[in-house]
Parts: C-alpha cells; sequence; structure tokens
C-alpha cells in the first residue's frame, strides 16, 4: 500500500515533468478562462490557504515571476509536511478536522493528480493518470454528485459514450471535454 506521503510524492513528481517541459505559460488549458500558469497559481495558492486550518503557514510564492522555482519549492514544502504531519489536524469548516496528512491527501494530491490532465493537455499532450485510479476515483464521486456540482469547483457532466475509457469517463464527469486540444 502507498502512503500519503508516497503518493503525494509520485503525483508531483509526474506534474513537475510537464512544469519542467512548460514552454508557453499562456497557452489555454481545458479549465475555462484558464492557462496553463493559472492551473500552477491555483494548486500552489489554494493549498497554501489551505494549509492555514492547520497552523501551518507557508511563505507566499510568486507563481507568476517563476512558475517553475515555485511550483519546486511548494512541492517540498508540502512534502515536507507529509513526510512530518507531527500530529497537526487541519480545521476546515467544510470538511471538519481531519489529520494533516489525511486531508493533504484527500483534497489537495488529488488535485494535483486531477490537474496533471489539464496541464498536459494544455501543453499539448496526451495525460494518462491510470485507469485503475480513474475509475476508482469515478466510483467514489458519482454517490455524492450534486454535492460536488453545488460547490461550484465541477462544470457541468460532458456526455461520452457507454464505451469511453475510465479516464475520459472521470474528466467528462468533472466538466472537462476528453477531446479539448488546446490547438483547437
Amino acid at each position: 500500500m502507498t502512503s500519503r506521503a508516497q503518493q503525494h510524492a509520485h503525483d508531483a513528481a509526474r506534474f513537475t515533468e510537464l512544469v519542467d517541459a512548460a514552454d508557453d505559460w499562456s497557452r489555454p488549458s481545458p479549465v475555462t478562462g484558464w492557462t496553463a500558469l493559472d492551473i500552477v497559481k491555483h494548486l500552489v495558492e489554494w493549498s497554501r490557504g489551505f494549509l492555514r486550518g492547520a497552523g501551518i503557514e507557508l511563505p507566499a510564492l510568486d507563481v507568476a515571476a517563476d512558475p517553475v522555482a515555485a511550483w519546486k519549492q511548494h512541492v517540498t514544502d508540502v512534502q515536507a509536511i507529509l513526510d512530518d504531519p507531527a500530529g497537526r489536524v487541519l480545521s476546515n469548516p467544510h470538511t471538519g478536522d481531519k489529520p494533516v496528512d489525511e486531508a493533504i491527501d484527500q483534497f489537495y494530491t488529488a488535485d494535483v493528480w486531477m490537474h496533471t490532465w489539464d496541464l498536459a493537455k494544455a501543453l499539448g499532450r496526451e495525460p494518462d493518470l491510470g485507469e485503475e485510479r480513474c475509475r476508482a476515483a469515478l466510483a467514489a464521486m458519482k454517490p455524492m454528485e450534486q454535492v460536488l456540482r453545488d460547490s461550484g469547483q465541477f462544470g457541468p457532466a460532458v456526455p461520452v459514450s457507454d464505451d469511453a475509457s475510465a479516464q475520459d469517463a472521470l474528466m467528462a464527469f468533472i466538466g472537462r471535454d476528453p477531446s479539448w486540444s488546446a490547438d483547437d
């Protein structure tokens, strides 16, 4: 079984490969109104705010000035928390109280994993999130679809065929068009 720290290290490394390969941060992304840079800014900025709920104050990073350096510092900061959660608890009015490593895994690491698809697409690459993991994520999300839609974090589902891959079905469920291309 993969630990929460190992899962983050794996998912962050895959995202970092894309960050390192980016040569045009203004490229559009599958997230309406967002560029490739906006994906990185989102992951860095919201999670640092989220961690304040565990009393963890991380310094602000200027993602726009240097997305690669900011992302790598952010990954190092989050990994250090996961490597030594020190019994810290994250308190959030929407999620309740959770051990910080559990909260990071559930909300942040999962977000890095799914936004890997967005950044890959923005860079003109074909992402592979893993069919088994996509199938499991979709199965976990479907029972709470209305709660997810009401959160405003996901767009309306995009129709896909019954024989769509698990990855395409998951992306369509969260409001992404699996056939989206930055070059269209």
